[in-house]
Formats: C-alpha cells, structure tokens, sequence
C-alpha cells in the first residue's frame, strides 16, 4: 500500500502561484510513477502532468501551456507541482496519484485532494 498526503492548496489571485506537495508513505517512493490530477465541480477529471520513476521525463495536460512544472525528490518521498500564472478556471480539487512503475496502467492509490481556488 502507498499513502499519499497532498498539500499546498488555498486561495490565489489570478496570476499568482502555489506549490503543491504530495507526501509518500508504505512503500519505495522511487518504484512508483507518480501523477496530479484535477477534477472541478461538474466536471471530468483531467490530469494535469506526470512525472516518471526517476524525474526525468515528465508530460503536461494541455491546459498547462508551460504555466505549471512537475517535479520530485525521492529522497524525500515527495512530488511537487509549481503552478505560476494562475487562471480562475484552474479552480479545482487537485489529487496526487501513484502507480507502480512506468510501463502505463491505471493509477492504483490517491490522496484525498487539496482544494486549489483561483479568484478573478
């Protein structure tokens, strides 16, 4: 089992910028592929990037437009997302997701999700 404990989230201002983290717990932090997803109310639930075992390869939802940047320590156990030039439609429940390895499959753990709310 993995656990994972976002945080990070809160109010912004359009154009502003927060940091969102994702703690690992229960197994080798380094085995699993990991991922942030968003879901907004009404909405389907769209992933936002990833970012494979070792850090060094990572992909972008293509609403991102190079305004958000993935990242992890394995040291730490952590996975990051840097979100810069926030939009009120980024307003969403974010949810750090893992899996193990990096040959695909569905993302078997979630954390419960940390709100991210933009204000225009």
């Amino acid at each position: 089992q993995v656990q994972l404990v976002e945080s990070g989230g809160g109010l912004v201002q359009a154009g502003g910028s927060l940091r969102l983290s994702c703690a690992a717990s229960g197994r080798t932090f380094s085995d699993y592929h990991m991922a942030w997803f968003r879901q907004a109310p009404g909405k389907e639930r769209d992933l936002v990037a990833d970012i494979s075992l070792t850090g060094r390869t990572a992909n972008y939802g293509r609403f991102v437009t190079g305004r958000f940047t993935i990242s992890r320590d394995n040291a730490k156990n952590t996975v990051y997302l840097q979100m810069n030039s926030l939009k009120p439609e980024d307003t969403a429940v974010y949810y750090c997701a893992a899996r193990r390895g990096d040959y695909g499959g569905e993302y078997g753990y979630w954390g419960q999700g940390t709100q991210v709310t933009v204000s225009s």
